[in-house]
């Protein structure tokens, strides 16, 4: 095992906590880890020799300032725990520790914000560059993001849904620089060394899924002027048919008695048990017998069909929502019958 003057890997300096802690402790951690952790632990505490006292005593201290830094992250933030750490510590050694923890622990971009109101990010970002709008929220929680793009202006919606749903990588130096200009009054945050991945329909999704009806609506009919691929593409992945369980009795009998028979019967193949129960007791007890029977003497059926089936179904489900005769629960319960 090296001395304390050569640089020790990650994995040596847990194989050092690991013996300091002593077997009864190292054997419950061992518990939590993937079988090729255990092999490079294992590895590692095989290969450790003599490990000096000094040695010993600045690993615990690293484990110990790292955990104590993650506990003040998780009750304020990374501003938070650089504060209580500078403190502490001074600000070197506070610096280091939350670099350490950001990378070893890989603590998000835009961390301080996560902590914030919407209503208080919206203020930070919305007379940014729509780009920088659109990078932000896709490292918001979706609810989160959701509240702070329904609050921007008509205009701005689409577009930075847009820029949300074609964003791919971005450079973590990219995202350096925009965290700097937001937190002003704020400390800066590290970011991971490597390309980050964002953003993607599904980013967009999740986002889409946390806004208001009105808010969505809007939003999908600007992208299909501008990009009507990309907007059928969200379009598609907004309500799948495995969520029709969100619906209320009464919808759900109003999605089957405007579906074909024949199509629910297909889409109900892959279907899981709760979605065909939830369908099941919305029929009548004949109609009900009737699926069942048919679907048990049913011989195989393409996937592709089973799908368009499912999509049938999806769609008339999104035309009755847009006709307003039912509704579709989403968000954070904006959507009420009155």
């Amino acid at each position: 095992m090296p001395t304390r003057k050569t640089k020790l890997t990650g994995k040596q300096k847990a194989a050092i906590l690991m013996i300091a802690l002593g077997t009864d402790v190292s054997a419950t951690v061992f518990k939590q880890f993937t079988e090729q952790e255990v092999e490079d632990m294992t590895l590692e505490i095989s290969n450790a020799r003599k490990i000096d006292a000094e040695t010993k005593a600045q690993v615990i201290d690293e484990f110990f300032q790292t955990a104590l830094a993650q506990e003040y992250i998780s009750q304020g933030g990374i501003g938070y725990a650089k504060q209580i750490l500078e403190k502490a510590l001074g600000s070197d050694e506070a610096n280091k520790v939350i670099q350490r923890l950001t990378s070893t622990l890989q603590v998000k971009p835009f961390d301080f914000m996560r902590k914030s109101d919407p209503q208080q990010i919206l203020n930070f970002i919305q007379n940014e560059h729509p780009q920088t709008i659109a990078l932000v929220l896709s490292y918001l929680d979706p609810d989160q993001a959701g509240a702070v793009l329904s609050a921007l202006s008509v205009e701005q919606q689409a577009n930075v849904a847009r820029r949300i749903a074609q964003m791919d990588r971005t450079s973590p130096e990219t995202i350096t620089q925009v965290e700097r200009i937001l937190e002003k009054k704020i400390s800066n945050s590290s970011v991971n060394e490597d390309y980050t991945q964002i953003g993607g329909i599904s980013s967009i999704v999740s986002v889409l899924n946390g806004v208001d009806r009105t808010t969505e609506r809007n939003i999908l009919e600007k992208l299909e002027t501008h990009d009507p691929d990309l907007a059928e593409e969200i379009k598609k992945r907004m309500f799948v048919f495995e969520d029709i369980v969100v619906l209320d009795d009464r919808a759900i009998q109003r999605v089957i008695r405007e579906s074909e028979n024949e199509d629910l019967i297909l889409a109900m193949r892959t279907a899981s048990d709760e979605v065909k129960d939830l369908l099941f007791k919305n029929m009548s007890e004949r109609m009900a017998a009737s699926f069942k029977e048919e679907m048990e003497y049913m011989g195989p059926v393409r996937l592709h069909d089973v799908e368009e089936a499912q999509t049938k179904i999806v769609n008339t489900i999104r035309k009755l929502e847009d006709a307003g005769e039912i509704v579709i629960a989403r968000g954070k319960g904006d959507d009420v019958i009155v």
